[in-house]
């Protein structure tokens, strides 16, 4: 075993994958809040996913105490994540695989890209996976010359279309039938052209498509939902198969895995294994639930690398508040119920984490002077809480990070001139019976001038009573 540790405090860096947007989120919704096709496609989704995932969840009479014992595990995790992860590197070791420590998207990217190289492949294959897109992989592996093609039909609609990922479980949400008909149509070798938008019709042209890379293809990158620390086993579940192929075909498998979804036993996979599916498919079970532990000889991959990813995890693990946007198992119910996401979609978010999930995460990788817009992208609604299977407190974590967010001049003025007649007795005092001249901006605060009346395009001005509190305790 080598020596390892938990890298210092340090955010993913800038230029590479895909956790900083372009642009400010207000700007970017703006735009996605004009596109009524991809409003109708991504509430007729999100809508459904609730429906189904409240159905079933419904069944489990232990639900609230089986989201209580994730809660726990996670909490226990992240207070002793280094004994795990080198106890997981030992475990791995002795199963006949290899661990990788990659500080950040570069170093992983570049382990990668030199693993498929010394395999000799000039294509791999790959299981959806979220690190990986994180990091960008794919871009890293073009420029490599290697031909990256995904499996999973979400991410394949994505990459064909030259698009990104809208969703964490469903990644071409914004998309509708007719749309990836025409992206078939375009962009797939040897499709027919009486290809309908049936999505039976759609997933065989996919499958026919895939088949030969499953049959050719010698190297295979997948991501993880789970790790056990004491066996050194991998866990990933999906929905349609196409992982199993790429888990047990190729002769060389690498794993790219935040550090942070490692669990402690194989006792505590069972209760993510039973939250996962129907907080986030509303499915009962996985139909696929893919595990395997290092090398077997004669069976399935003979070659197996895991590449434990860092990159700005320490920084969020060092933050006592923020530090339980760690626990997140990638579910997306957070999504499905934000109404945030669901009227903007994902690509407003500027990150591969979008939705609630993505406004605490995001930031916190990549230092939140760099993502600054995403913690007020939530109405603080806390319907996000409450759908988590694993009680992350978003809505707590949002205004833990917007308090460290950069703040405009003004406004720090105001905040600043407002402490200060709170904390003098007759200031707040008059401040509170001035407050009645308010009326004269009229409904909502419409006749306040700039700068005041970007606070209240969005927000009503509250009515003041016809007295203070003060004056009425006089009168008593």
């Amino acid at each position: 075993m080598t020596e390892t540790f938990l890298g210092m405090p340090a955010t993913a860096p800038p230029g590479v994958g895909h956790l900083r947007g372009d642009e400010p989120f207000p700007v970017a919704a703006r735009r996605a809040l004009a596109d009524a096709q991809l409003r109708r496609n991504v509430g007729h989704a999100t809508s459904t996913i609730r429906a189904r995932s409240a159905a079933v969840i419904g069944e489990v009479p232990d639900w609230p105490q089986l989201r209580a014992a994730a809660r726990a595990i996670k909490t226990d995790t992240m207070a002793r994540l280094p004994e795990l992860l080198e106890q997981l590197e030992t475990a791995v070791g002795r199963a006949g695989g290899t661990v990788h420590w990659a500080a950040d998207a570069v170093e992983a990217n570049r382990i990668v890209t030199d693993l498929v190289r010394a395999a000799g492949a000039g294509r791999v294959m790959k299981v959806k996976s979220m690190a990986t897109q994180e990091i960008g992989l794919n871009e890293a592996l073009a420029d490599a010359g290697i031909e990256p093609v995904e499996t999973d039909l979400a991410e394949l609609i994505v990459q064909l279309g030259d698009d990104r990922p809208s969703h964490i479980l469903v990644p071409a949400i914004h998309r509708n039938r007719a749309e990836i008909r025409e992206i078939f149509l375009r962009e797939m070798p040897g499709v027919d052209p009486a290809l309908t938008d049936e999505p039976a019709a759609l997933a065989a042209a996919a499958r026919r498509h895939l088949r030969e890379t499953f049959l050719s293809t010698r190297v295979a990158v997948s991501g993880a939902n789970f790790a056990v620390a004491e066996t050194g086993t991998l866990a990933v579940v999906e929905s349609e198969g196409n992982g199993r192929m790429c888990l047990t075909l190729p002769e060389t498998l690498i794993t790219v895995m935040g550090i942070e979804k490692v669990v402690p036993t194989w006792r505590d996979l069972e209760v993510f294994l039973q939250l996962l599916p129907r907080a986030s498919t509303g499915e009962r079970m996985n139909p696929y639930t893919s595990m395997w532990t290092g090398v077997t000889p004669g069976d399935g991959p003979q070659a197996f690398h895991l590449v434990l990813l860092d990159n700005g995890r320490s920084a969020v693990l060092a933050d006592p508040v923020g530090r339980e946007a760690l626990h997140c198992i990638r579910c997306s119910a957070c999504l499905n119920v934000c109404p945030v996401y669901e009227r903007t979609g994902g690509h407003a978010y500027g990150s591969v984490y979008p939705g609630p999930i993505g406004a605490v995460l995001s930031p916190q990788l990549t230092g939140v002077a760099d993502n600054a817009s995403l913690p007020y992208a939530s109405s603080l609604c806390g319907a996000c809480y409450d759908a988590c299977p694993v009680l992350i407190d978003i809505p707590s974590i949002l205004v833990h990070l917007r308090a460290q967010a950069p703040h405009p001049r003004g406004e720090a003025a105001a905040m600043a001139a407002a402490a200060y007649a709170m904390d003098h007795p007759a200031l707040y005092a008059a401040v509170q019976r001035g407050a009645r001249l308010s009326r004269l901006a009229g409904p909502r605060g419409r006749g306040l001038p700039p700068p005041l009346s970007g606070w209240t395009a969005s927000r009503d001005l509250p009515e003041p009573p016809p007295q203070t509190f003060r004056q009425w305790w006089a009168e008593r």
